[in-house]
């Protein structure tokens, strides 16, 4: 964990570079020391339907969800979403400059007696790490 999802404005398209936001985000956390390469995933969804303040069509939003696994304290899970935001933030600073846009983040840890794994990333992860000279 975790698993990171960007919702965003459908009329930001072509304009937020959605690759680079997902590379920026993904390393954000990885950079934090929270979590392992393994069990990341960060992922975008762009939402056709909304209203945002008093509905004029230019208002747009970014909200990351930022899913943890259980167990992690309070100034960890801080941390993280921090870094996650700081990078969001600085990668929408053009498009803050000409748009009206909020922008949030919310880290929400993951209820362990409701959720459901099978992950085989980590080894093949660090093998390709290890191949590559990279160590974990």
């Amino acid at each position: 964990m975790p698993h990171i999802v960007i919702e965003y404005s459908a009329n930001l398209d072509n304009r937020l570079e959605l690759h680079e936001l997902v590379r920026k985000a993904h390393e954000a956390a990885l950079a934090s020391g929270v979590f392992e390469i393994g069990g990341l995933r960060t992922r975008c969804a762009r939402r056709e339907v909304y209203r945002v303040a008093d509905g004029h069509p230019d208002n747009a939003f970014v909200a990351v969800n930022v899913r943890v696994g259980h167990g992690r304290d309070e100034a960890t899970r801080h941390k993280a979403g921090k870094m996650i935001f700081e990078a969001v933030c600085a990668h929408l600073q053009p498009i803050m400059a000409t748009t009206p846009i909020g922008i949030t983040l919310d880290v929400a840890e993951i209820d362990k007696a409701a959720t459901f794994k099978q992950n085989n990333m980590h080894a093949i992860v660090r093998a390709r790490r290890e191949k590559a000279g990279r160590g974990t």
